[in-house]
């Protein structure tokens, strides 16, 4: 068996083992399950069906991955998007009126299209285009993007009045009555950021994991000592596993297949179709850079080898996903939880995918890992990839400059694409002034991309 790993994966010439394989996509798993309960209720405002939407999603989440694990060898796994799914539900469908089988048939064309320029040298050619400071500088956004995704998801960045974000208030959560949800949530989720952290600090392998488990059980405890009421009206569910529906796969046959292309060659079509191809491709190469540089997978040059497999992974996995019914599926910033703990190869993608199989049957456990358990996770993972904008010349004003405003678009505009893009301008822009010889070094298709993102944000 370890000689057929061997021979499949590459295992020593990645420097990994299968143990590791195993944690790393275990991990992984464990921080992007959240998608199989958030993208039905956010696609079931669409008018699809939540139930035939889980099932979607855990079956497109892993072919996608398997496809990225046996095209590539890289550890990346891939589900539907979020952001992308919110454009379907909201914009696409409420805002613009098509209809969720229009909308589907919209994600399958984009998806087609993705899989012509992945085989083309187009793709790649934007991949190795995008400079080293901004490849550094995406990784190091995704880190704090990841870790505001956390700090958000266990309550403790909240709205408040006067400022975009603030911090939970526990005095006012206990004047308010609502301490044993959102207080005891936020509480848990600092326990676990200290667990992980000295787990991280001690070296402890699979510290990610344990992390989460960790997080898990102590809300338990807090459940059953009364400490923790459940209140799925206010989005604060048991923490313990429902088994009361049994194992039963909810069908698939309200989503399968349920394209509508009778709009196809309309101009508004058209550019449903456009919006969803140019914010995917960037913030698929963004995940996939940032990912790469942590793992250190990128070349002298900056190029990340087999990325054409990667890319038609992604590409495949939009258009399975299209079919059984959901939103674009992308590569998951995600995965870097997975890479930190030493996933290296497509085996702990394959992990990851056969946990979203198996997630089929064991839905119930599953979905009972609350936010605030897999949020200290992101947070200790978003500082283990921040560190990578200290490969940024900052004596060099035209590098740290862009650098600097993709690293900060990142998390507070919530996407990787525009931070790529910010960065792309500023960095076209300074060099355009900064005299002929830096002009040429940019090299033409910085600003052919430049002024691809500029008409994003003329026309879109």
């Amino acid at each position: 068996m370890s000689n057929l790993l061997e021979r499949a994966f590459h295992l020593r010439e990645n420097h990994t083992t299968p143990r590791t394989e195993v944690f790393a996509g275990l991990t992984t798993f464990m921080t992007m399950a959240y998608i199989l309960a958030v993208n039905p209720i956010i696609l079931s405002a669409a008018g699809m069906d939540s139930g035939a939407v889980f099932t979607a999603t855990a079956l497109a989440s892993a072919l996608a991955t398997v496809f990225m694990a046996l095209l590539s060898n890289y550890p990346f796994a891939l589900a539907p998007g979020m952001g992308l799914n919110a454009y379907f539900a909201y914009t696409i469908v409420l805002k613009m009126g098509y209809s969720w089988q229009m909308a589907l048939a919209a994600v399958f064309v984009e998806g087609i299209v993705f899989v012509v320029l992945s085989v083309t040298p187009v793709r790649e050619r934007i991949f190795n285009s995008i400079p080293m400071c901004l490849k550094h500088a995406v990784s190091a956004g995704i880190g704090l993007f990841i870790a505001f995704i956390g700090l958000q998801n266990c309550g403790l960045v909240v709205a408040v009045d006067g400022t975009l974000v603030g911090m939970f208030s526990f005095s006012q959560s206990a004047a308010q009555g609502t301490f044993s949800t959102a207080g005891i949530s936020a509480l848990l989720a600092l326990a676990g950021v200290c667990i992980t952290g000295i787990l991280v600090v001690r070296q402890v392998r699979g510290s990610i994991l344990l992390g989460i488990l960790a997080t898990w059980v102590l809300g338990i405890a807090c459940q059953l000592a009364g400490l923790y009421v459940p209140d799925p009206a206010g989005g604060f569910a048991s923490l313990l596993p429902d088994f009361s529906r049994g194992l039963a796969v909810p069908s698939l046959a309200p989503t399968l297949g349920q394209m509508d292309f009778s709009q196809l060659l309309s101009p508004d079509f058209l550019i449903v179709v456009f919006a969803l191809l140019f914010v995917d491709v960037f913030d698929t190469m963004g995940g996939l850079i940032g990912i790469a540089s942590e793992a250190n997978m990128l070349d002298e040059q900056g190029r990340l080898p087999r990325i054409r497999g990667a890319l038609l992974s992604d590409a495949l996995g939009t258009c399975a996903g299209a079919v059984l019914g959901t939103s674009t599926t992308t590569t998951f910033i995600e995965s870097a939880a997975g890479v930190s703990v030493g996933g290296r190869t497509g085996l702990s993608g394959l992990v990851t995918a056969g946990l979203f199989v198996v997630s089929l049957l064991l839905s119930p456990i599953f979905l009972a890992i609350p936010s605030f358990a897999t949020a200290p996770a992101l947070i200790i993972v978003g500082a283990m990839i921040l560190k990578t904008i200290a490969k940024v010349d900052f004596k060099n004003p035209l590098e740290y400059i862009p650098a600097f405003l993709c690293v900060l678009a990142v998390p507070l505009f919530y996407s990787i694409s525009e931070g790529i893009a910010l960065g792309v301008l500023s960095y076209a822009v300074l060099h355009l002034a900064a005299g002929p010889e830096e002009r040429r070094k940019a090299g033409p298709f910085i600003y052919i991309l430049a002024f691809l993102f500029l008409l994003k944000y003329i026309f879109l």
